[in-house]
């Protein structure tokens, strides 16, 4: 099983971008720190570049940005490739399957489209479930 949940911080604004087929792509990375310190007492953070596409990609690149905290799942892929000097190199991305906001509205600043978005107006107002009595004579139902 190849699966992956991580919460940590955008460490850059997501870059969109769209294949030949036009099929929407969004990469960023984020920072996730440790559960612990190192012997010098500080926190370790480690860095994952993260890729999503189609919908979630549309979705991240709309409604997050540097700084944000963002809960990803999904999958590791191992690429491996070749550098500008002809160096072999491998490169661990995750591939995200699932995303959520974690960054409150306060701290989003109030112009993010995904807080200030309008409810639908064609969707019916749900209504309030109300609770009805009804008669205990105090015995146990088993």
């Amino acid at each position: 099983m190849n699966k992956v949940f991580l919460i940590g911080n955008l460490t850059r604004d997501p870059e969109l971008s769209e294949t030949s087929g036009g099929v929407s792509v969004c990469h960023f990375s984020i920072a996730v720190n440790r559960n612990y310190t190192g012997s010098d007492g500080e926190r370790q953070t480690d860095f994952f570049n993260v890729t999503a596409w189609r919908g979630l990609a549309d979705t991240i690149a709309r409604f997050t940005k540097k700084g944000h905290k963002v809960a990803v799942s999904g999958s590791v892929q191992i690429r491996n490739y070749e550098d500008n000097q002809g160096n072999k190199r491998t490169a661990i991305d995750v591939i995200a399957q699932d995303i959520e906001f974690l960054t409150s509205k306060s701290a989003a600043g109030s112009n993010d489209d995904f807080y200030d978005a309008p409810q639908s107006s064609s969707a019916p107002a749900k209504k309030k479930p109300t609770l009805q009595s009804f008669d205990d004579d105090g015995d146990i139902p088993f």
